[in-house]
């Protein structure tokens, strides 16, 4: 077991004399694995001899740290995109987020072709407001091209003091040329959970899933029952579109908040112990109203457990267009003074044992948002998992899930997904995928 770890749904350090040679590791065993463990350490020779002729020739004095910092991402970087290396600043950064508060744009990007792409604006952050969109390529930052930036100097960039402006250099498909939007820091409190009456309808939006995000849940779901009156609830709407994860532990809350037993989601990793089973506990703070989950390209990770366990325990209707498909577990393992790694260590399973590893999850209901006119020439979906260079394969094979629409209109009287998830708990739509009478539908 990994201690001193955190599981996210987002090591060697080798000092100045870096060679290894074969005679230092006792008790190597002959054959195979002699042979084995050889190539391993003459590999290491290999980068200690090229460190110090770095060292020794290259044309200015090279930064020791930096050159070790940036062989050890790469090394991380080479295995898959979620795998990396956190500085102390970046480590330390990382923790604030996960609280739920940090200084930045606000926005879920990741490295795709040499640019930063835009997963998910996060709402009622200046990003959100200056305009960027899911799938936005951002291709030079203060006038300086992103192209040979790693992703954690190309985050370090956009971050800065509070009231400080960056002008983010935007490619969007459908736009005959980059243009560019100024957007001003700020510090970004993510109140994770939102909620609102819709007539009779509970309506709770979760944005990601950080350390707050059950309790705020709690409270959204107590303020609905009092605003309504918990027996004039007909349903609630969990809207979880454009969430691009977070914290395994808050995943898991937030499915058994709506569940009374059965599983909810497990872990396999490369070692037995990676391997868990996470399952409901007694207690629906629903109490067995209907539910209806919105997802749609831009819901990944976290959202993906939830909107897995809810379907596949027919706890939930899903409703809108197919996830992201990020089906993969980090484990942040700290390094001491020397930061932290990102690492991927397992794979999620929905209760079914469905892995949605570069596929996603599919609605049960499709439910496609209409464009406005200025939009129709823009690209208005995300590629998914599947398009991520380097990703994991999905262990069962098939056709890889090939991203779809992250669009969601600003006004609730447009947003199609919602009003036709309002009309089905209202009782105004039927539809056959909504299960008529939820509590019917408990497994055993």
């Amino acid at each position: 077991m990994i201690r001193n770890a955190s599981l996210l749904l987002a090591g060697t350090i080798i000092g100045a004399t870096a060679a290894i040679t074969v005679s230092q590791v006792p008790s190597l065993v002959p054959g195979v694995a002699y042979a084995a463990a050889s190539d391993t350490y003459r590999q290491l020779n290999l980068f200690g001899d090229v460190f110090e002729r770095i060292r020794a020739d290259y044309v200015e004095k090279p930064d020791d740290s930096a050159l070790i910092e940036a062989a050890v991402n790469g090394m991380l970087t080479s295995l898959d995109p979620h795998s990396s290396y956190m500085n102390p600043k970046d480590f330390k950064d990382m923790q604030v987020q996960t609280r739920g508060e940090f200084g930045g744009l606000g926005i879920e990007v990741t490295m795709e072709d040499g640019v930063v792409k835009v997963v998910s604006p996060i709402d009622d952050t200046p990003a959100a407001k200056a305009g960027i969109q899911a799938g936005d390529l951002i291709v030079a930052i203060d006038g300086e091209p992103v192209q040979n930036l790693t992703l954690n100097q190309a985050v370090e960039k956009m971050r800065g003091a509070v009231n400080t402006p960056i002008t983010l250099q935007i490619e969007r498909k459908g736009t005959a040329k980059p243009f560019d939007v100024k957007v001003v820091r700020d510090v970004i409190r993510i109140q994770s959970v939102k909620s609102r009456a819709e007539g009779d309808v509970g309506y709770i939006r979760i944005s990601s899933f950080n350390e707050q995000t059950f309790d705020g849940l709690k409270a959204a779901i107590a303020k609905l029952d009092k605003e309504i009156g918990a027996d004039k609830i007909k349903g609630y709407i969990l809207d979880l579109r454009n969430n691009p994860g977070g914290l395994l532990d808050q995943a898991v809350a937030v499915g058994d908040a709506f569940l009374d037993q059965g599983e909810i989601v497990a872990t396999r990793g490369r070692h037995s112990d990676q391997n868990a089973r996470y399952d409901a506990r007694d207690g629906d703070l629903t109490d067995r109203k209907p539910v209806i989950v919105l997802i749609n390209g831009g819901s990944a990770s976290a959202s993906e457990i939830v909107a897995g366990a809810l379907q596949d325990q027919k706890r939930a209707t899903i409703l809108g267009t197919r996830s992201f498909g990020k089906g993969s577990v980090q484990t942040i393992i700290p390094l001491g003074s020397n930061g932290a790694i990102r690492l991927t260590t397992a794979r999620y399973y929905t209760p079914a044992g469905r892995s949605i590893q570069a596929k996603g999850i599919d609605p049960d209901i499709e439910v496609v948002q209409d464009l406005p006119p200025e939009l129709k020439d823009q690209v208005t979906s995300t590629q998914g998992e599947a398009s991520l260079k380097g990703h994991l394969t999905n262990e069962a094979g098939g056709d890889e899930g090939k991203g779809s629409q992250a669009y969601v209109p600003p006004e609730a009287k447009d947003d199609k997904q919602l009003q036709e998830a309002i009309g089905l708990l209202d009782g105004k739509i039927a539809n056959a995928a909504f299960p008529p009478n939820p509590k019917a539908a408990v497994p055993n």
